[in-house]
């Protein structure tokens, strides 16, 4: 098994004079530590697709040097492990220096298209970052990030990627809700891929420190690797980027409020600098349609990260990236217009996402209004929104058989309550297509490949992890398998497309999660 690298990170950026896990305040881009030996490293899952952007396959992943590797217990010519330092506002208070506390960078592997990915190890053991945690990962979250991460990539939203997923043989003690009752967890490693890994908060810690020197090369060196183009510019060079990374977040979220998706802790340290979904804990995926749900646990009071509020948070994150990179600039202007270029592109984006979710050829200001209007009585009528699209793909509108969202329902009172208001909003949406250039064939394949009919519903994870934990990895596989073909309609897999089932309403870990989760 060979992998080439150049680790452009660690020699373009300063390092910590220290090496080793001992927690420390870092004053640098980043430390190096080694993983943490497992007691029994197995391989339990691996992703073919996101293999071959690193130059592996079946035989390596067949071959036993592989679980030692990516399970943090060998390490390839080349790689030379570092956890890197950041900071970051968490639930809108800055928290200052925060740093990689359980993931560990390998190398940056060169593929065999010559793209540039960083592969990194989540749970890998402590390191600089850890405060008072072990660094370790539970199978539980391990299993939901593998298979949210490459969900995410077959339904075409921009995210780091999981190569593999690796058991310790080990326990972790975790109290999954924080309420006095902590367990033994079977332990984990997931290996993720991304062009790179440097967040908005990695800007934040340096200008919070008035450290201008080390904020410059930051921003030189993702701007050689990631936007080579831009390089060498100069100030119109910096605008332009910051521009570009305001515009790249706000088609990662339009994406994210097509599908259902609510990340859970949209924190600047979990926001990508290069539009990548990055991080996935208290993930969730909306079920009955509500713009104020959250997943996670620790934001059920102010709900501040609720599938509603993710484009504005969005915009919330780019404006304190901007007050990190203002040393850069002489002035405010060329933030202001990258700030600016958020909201364009939003509008954009949010224009996009209801023509491809309605059918439409393109959209305006009336059918983003229209849009709405539906998803007002989805949410009255307590409709599933994955499977009430999927639905309407399939309608009629000019006689519509409302039947066919019977599947969608959660609440036949709610749901015979808007009946009467869905008939009158399916007569506008009929004049509506009446007026648009596509024609029904096209309508419905526009829809199809924009409503997914598979999605990894939170129940759905628990299930597969449920059966892992008793050893047997067969749900992850079958639910890997659905999630790779997310606009197929699927014989035989009916039960990966239904609604969220009675039991997992209010189930820990089916509904709400937390920050470990």
């Amino acid at each position: 098994m060979r992998i080439e690298f150049d680790n452009s990170f660690l020699r373009d950026l300063p390092g910590d004079a220290e090496a080793g896990p001992r927690v420390r305040e870092v004053f640098a881009a980043w430390s190096r530590v080694d993983p943490t030996p497992v007691a029994a490293p197995r391989l339990l899952a691996w992703s073919p697709e996101a293999a071959a952007l690193v130059g592996l396959d079946a035989a390596d992943a067949g071959h036993s040097d592989f679980a030692r590797v990516f399970g943090g217990n060998a390490l390839l010519h080349g790689m030379q492990p570092w956890a890197a330092n950041y900071g970051g506002h968490q639930f809108g208070s800055w928290a200052g220096q925060l740093g990689d506390g359980r993931a560990i960078s390998l190398g940056e592997a060169i593929g065999p298209d010559g793209g540039r990915r960083e592969l990194q190890l989540k749970g890998a053991g402590r390191t600089p970052y850890s405060r008072f945690g072990d660094g370790r990962a539970v199978l539980r979250s391990s299993i939901r990030e593998f298979l949210c991460s490459e969900a995410m990539h077959h339904l075409g939203i921009p995210t780091t990627r999981a190569l593999s997923l690796v058991g310790t043989g080990e326990e972790v003690v975790r109290d999954m809700f924080y309420d006095g009752h902590p367990r033994p967890e079977p332990g984990a490693v997931v290996c993720r891929i991304a062009p790179g890994f440097l967040r908005f908060g990695s800007w934040q810690l340096p200008a919070s420190r008035d450290d201008t020197v080390l904020l410059r090369r930051l921003a030189d060196h993702v701007q050689r690797h990631h936007f080579p183009e831009l390089h060498g510019r100069g100030p119109d060079g910096d605008a332009e980027w910051f521009a570009r990374v305001c515009e790249r977040t706000a088609w990662m979220v339009a994406g994210w409020m097509r599908v259902g998706f609510v990340h859970g802790v949209m924190n600047t340290d979990n926001m990508s600098i290069l539009g990548l979904t990055l991080d996935y804990g208290p993930f969730g995926w909306i079920e009955d349609f509500d713009p104020d749900w959250t997943p996670n646990t620790t934001d059920t009071h102010g709900r501040r990260y609720r599938f509603g509020a993710q484009p504005e948070v969005a915009y919330w994150n780019t404006i304190r990236l901007a007050q990190a990179l203002a040393p850069l600039f002489d002035g405010p202007a060329p933030l202001e217009e990258g700030l600016r270029r958020y909201r364009l592109a939003w509008q954009q984006a949010e224009r996009d996402l209801v023509a491809r979710k309605l059918g439409l050829a393109a959209a305006d200001a009336a059918d983003v209004a229209l849009y709405g209007d539906l998803c007002r009585l989805l949410h009255a009528g307590q409709l599933d929104m994955t499977l009430s699209f999927r639905a309407l793909g399939r309608l009629d509108p000019a006689a519509p058989d409302l039947a066919m969202l019977e599947p969608a329902c959660y609440d036949a009172a709610a749901r015979g309550r808007i009946e009467a208001p869905l008939r009158e909003w399916l007569v506008r949406y009929a004049a509506r297509l009446a007026a648009d250039p596509l024609d029904a064939a096209a309508r419905r394949e526009r829809m199809r490949l924009a409503n997914p009919c598979h999605v990894p519903r939170n129940w759905l994870l628990l299930e597969a992890i449920e059966r892992a934990e008793q050893g047997d990895m067969g749900g992850v596989q079958a639910l890997m398998e659905v999630l790779r073909r997310p606009y197929e309609e699927q014989p035989g897999r009916g039960h990966f497309a239904r609604r969220r089932p009675d039991w997992a309403r209010q189930r820990p870990g089916a509904s709400m999660l937390s920050c470990s989760s």
